[in-house]
């Protein structure tokens, strides 16, 4: 055990003396969670919008107010005909026009409420710059929902069905933070990419030394010789996820809804994981480069595409949901946002923490397997 512990010792100050790396493993998690809390966001603000003035009215006009005081829109200006607002948008003056229409008595409408004075009825026509189509239905469904709600003694009907429902709520996000959605995300971005490419580095490094044969010739058997190496990394992922939750909670404002027990507890499981797989990379990569390379293919395109982190995966073509169902990010950050957002038991994520742990197993036996006492 003394062995074991020596070279445990050995491998935290090879990392520890290494401030370049140790800057990389710390810094990237508060950069990447600043950047995706705060500027990498999804969140409706100042939105820039006009407002078509041809029919407006004092109550029209309190609805526009309404819209201008929430922290959602800004009413940049005004103008008289729809033609104009138009303009505005495509020469990217303005995100979103509102142009009041009012709608005889006689025409069949949606309104949500009797018609209004004269016997009509008025409904908005809202004009939204589409080229981010994501963005476009968020703008228009906050509208949507300031504008329907009653001024006076009378409602505004909505140009579609969305959001039409009396009492929407939204549970577990009801401000709709992008943060609540990130932070799961970043955590598997950040385990997955730390544990398995910073491991496998450092063993393939040993072996461009040639001190790996060093290592393999002392009394410690090769099985904790790895083990060894591993556990500094380990502790630093460790490290590095408490350092990712108190930002989420008391940086970013993300609740942890569940028990912290079981989030650390799924999170150690996933460590397993990440650490494997790097060993299986330092057993097939020769060389830092192809170790980095291999990570970087292997890891970093798959985790940010295909696991969930940035586009949901229902979303996406059948046969990519097939190769996604082999990244092994997708389910940690199912459970994560499960058991951090929703709060729900360990139950609730058993089929993650089952497909997790399999995966587990299968890339730390195939690694050992593969591991060359020798070294050709």
């Amino acid at each position: 055990m003394k062995q074991f512990i020596a070279f445990v010792i050995k491998e935290a100050k090879h990392i520890l003396r290494d401030k370049r790396t140790m800057l990389i493993l710390f810094g990237m998690p508060v950069v990447l969670m600043l950047l995706f809390g705060f500027a990498i966001t999804t969140d409706v603000k100042n939105v820039r919008t006009v407002v078509v003035t041809s029919e407006m009215s004092p109550r029209t006009q309190g609805a526009v107010e309404r819209l201008a005081q929430s922290e959602y829109f800004t009413i940049t200006q005004t103008v008289s005909t729809p033609q104009e607002a138009e303009q505005l948008i495509r020469s990217q003056k303005a995100d979103m026009s509102l142009t009041p229409c009012p709608i005889p008595a006689e025409a069949p409408t949606r309104s949500l409420s009797p018609k209004g004075e004269g016997g009509r009825s008025l409904q908005w026509q809202i004009m939204v710059d589409g080229s981010d189509p994501n963005m476009a239905q968020q703008w228009t469904t906050y509208a949507q929902s300031i504008l329907s709600q009653p001024v006076g003694d009378r409602r505004y009907s909505l140009p579609s069905l969305f959001g039409e429902g009396q009492g929407v709520r939204l549970l577990y996000n009801p401000q709709m933070k992008s943060a609540y959605n990130f932070v799961p995300a970043i955590m598997g971005m950040l385990l997955m990419l730390i544990c398995a490419m910073m491991t496998s580095i450092s063993i393939v490094r040993e072996k461009e030394k040639g001190t790996m044969e060093v290592l393999l010739v002392s009394p410690v058997r090769p099985l904790m010789v790895i083990i060894a190496k591993a556990v500094p990394y380990l502790v630093l992922a460790f490290a590095i996820l408490i350092t990712i939750l108190l930002m989420a909670r008391f940086v970013l404002g993300v609740p942890l809804a569940g028990s912290l027990f079981w989030i650390l507890a799924v999170s150690t499981l996933y460590i397993l994981l990440a650490l494997s797989l790097g060993l299986l990379i330092s057993n097939v990569a020769q060389t830092q480069l192809v170790a980095l390379l291999l990570s970087a293919m292997v890891l970093l395109m798959p985790v940010v595409m295909l696991s969930g982190m940035l586009f949901p995966v229902e979303s996406m073509p059948t046969i990519l949901q097939w190769i996604s169902a082999i990244v092994p990010p997708r389910y940690y950050i199912e459970a994560m946002r499960k058991l951090m957002i929703m709060g729900v038991g360990i139950g609730e994520v058993a089929r993650e923490v089952v497909v997790l742990a399999g995966m587990t197993v299968v890339l730390l036996a195939i690694a050992l397997k593969k591991f060359n006492v020798r070294l050709e």
